[in-house]
């Protein structure tokens, strides 16, 4: 799993091994995406991207024997969104207003 995300000071988007690939910072603008906590921010991304792909590999992997079961969708996306979510509304304010 590839976690794409928008830099809200230059609006662009990156991935996830891009943030990696330069210690916390947008590879765009150079900026800090946390300016206090740019490793463990890293380190929390990286994570996040390797626990999506257990996620992903393990469905697919239960998909493929085809089990007598249903999956309850909410159980596997609300947890997940509630975070989502969270991340959203604390970036509500455009990039240019913060400038």
């Amino acid at each position: 799993m590839k976690i794409k995300v928008v830099h809200t000071l230059c609006g662009r988007e990156v991935f996830v091994q891009q943030i990696l690939q330069t210690g916390g910072h947008c590879p765009w603008d150079g900026k800090p995406f946390e300016k206090d906590y740019t490793a463990l921010l890293a380190e929390a991304l990286a994570a996040a991207e390797d626990a999506g792909s257990v996620l992903e590999n393990a469905l697919e992997k239960i998909a493929g024997m085809n089990p007598a079961m249903r999956f309850e969708e909410s159980s596997l996306i609300q947890p997940i969104q509630r975070w989502v979510d969270e991340l959203k509304a604390a970036n509500t304010t455009p990039a240019l207003d913060r400038v």
